[in-house]
């Protein structure tokens, strides 16, 4: 698929693209919100104790997680880049503030090395496998040596994940990729300290449980990864 279609396709789910994913979240028992919580408060985590300056939000839609962003890194610039027009200007209109908007083309258009952290949550699933090398090494252009990437995705070991993605109108042309092999194809783009992180166990019904979720890292059966990467300093 090229860009072109990619942005086409965005634009044309933009507008449905918050009911279309609460419906398809209905089953955990959480709204989409939670999600988008969930991964910035667990970046925050990851980031405890540093202060970056300058995030990339890498396929950032229609602004999910901007209040969390705000809220979790109120000193840092946030650049939200998407394939989609229609995203970018929905996610304005929704969330005005001071963040900085970009449209992604055959590139991220920020100068090299410009970026402390890159974040991105459920994107890659939808780029064709083989471009993944491409932006790889695009984010790992646009991120400063010694910075990090952390990338969220859906887990294809998850049986409701998949179910999820399979019945998902927004998932009409994704193809899952499993933890270990994102984690290679990041290593064999010059990214460093790879490490995975599986995340979302426990739905709803079960949010008593979900105290045990820090410790389940290493549990290939959580709904969702998250892939930690440094760009060599």
């Amino acid at each position: 698929m090229r860009p072109d279609d990619r942005q086409a396709e965005f634009d044309c789910l933009a507008d449905t693209y918050h009911e279309q994913h609460k419906a398809n979240v209905a089953i955990t028992g959480e709204e989409p919100a939670y999600f988008a919580a969930y991964k910035i408060a667990d970046l925050a985590a990851l980031l405890a104790h540093a202060s970056p300056a300058a995030i990339l939000d890498f396929g950032s839609g229609i602004g999910n997680s901007l209040p969390y962003f705000r809220k979790h890194f109120p000193h840092a610039a946030l650049t939200c880049a998407d394939v989609s027009a229609r995203s970018i200007t929905l996610a304005k209109e929704r969330f005005p503030g001071p963040e900085r908007y970009v449209q992604i083309g055959k590139g991220v258009p920020l100068p090299d090395a410009s970026q402390d952290v890159v974040f991105s949550a459920c994107v890659f699933h939808h780029i064709p496998h083989e471009e993944h090398a491409h932006w790889l090494a695009e984010l790992r252009r646009v991120t400063r040596p010694g910075g990090l990437l952390a990338i969220f995705e859906h887990n294809p070991l998850n049986p409701l994940t998949v179910r999820a993605v399979n019945t998902c109108p927004l998932d009409v042309n994704a193809r899952l990729i499993r933890g270990a092999t994102m984690r290679s194809r990041a290593e064999a783009a010059g990214w460093q300290s790879a490490r995975i992180d599986y995340r979302l166990f426990f739905p709803a019904a079960l949010a008593g449980l979900r105290f045990l979720e820090p410790g389940l890292g290493w549990l290939c059966l959580g709904a969702q990864y998250r892939l930690t990467v440094r760009r060599p300093a």
